[in-house]
């Protein structure tokens, strides 16, 4: 089976560039190396979101990928925003802070609000990144631990 017909969880964020970028990649990394059969993607739910930063990528969460030894890919791809096809295709979604993510999905995608799970990881003007990257990769672990048991 090739990665793109891996099930599919989705990464949700506001901008596309540091937390879901952050669990997507950490995902992924891990998935594969664990042998767990799914497939991380990412996406951001503030309206064109690629806007609202400079660069592909977060230097906080490419600094914390690599002191986790993930290594990242040749060319970093622009963040993109969430598309309802992207909500319809993943097997699993998850908004990064429910308090910032759960009226944007309300207001943008309300057939899905209810189908999203929900953590609770400060951007990084609420809370520093050695406090959140941490907090991600543990929810990332977990998941990974119940999508293993599910096989």
């Amino acid at each position: 089976m090739t990665s793109s017909e891996l099930p599919r969880v989705l990464f949700l964020c506001s901008g596309n560039y540091y937390r879901s970028r952050f669990a997507e990649e950490l995902f992924n990394h891990c998935a594969s190396a664990e042998g767990v059969p799914y497939r991380a993607d990412s996406a951001g739910l503030l309206p064109v979101c690629q806007t609202h930063n400079v660069g592909p990528m977060s230097a906080f969460a490419i600094e914390g990928l690599k002191e986790r030894g993930v290594p990242l890919p040749a060319l970093l791809r622009l963040p993109r925003d969430v598309t309802e096809e992207d909500l319809r295709s993943a097997a699993i979604t998850i908004a990064v802070k429910e308090v910032e993510h759960r009226p944007l999905v309300s207001s943008r995608f309300p057939a899905w609000a209810e189908r999203v799970e929900f953590w609770h990881v400060d951007d990084v003007g609420d809370a520093p990144p050695r406090v959140a990257l941490p907090l991600l990769e543990h929810g990332v672990r977990e998941l990974l631990v119940r999508l293993g048991a599910a096989r």
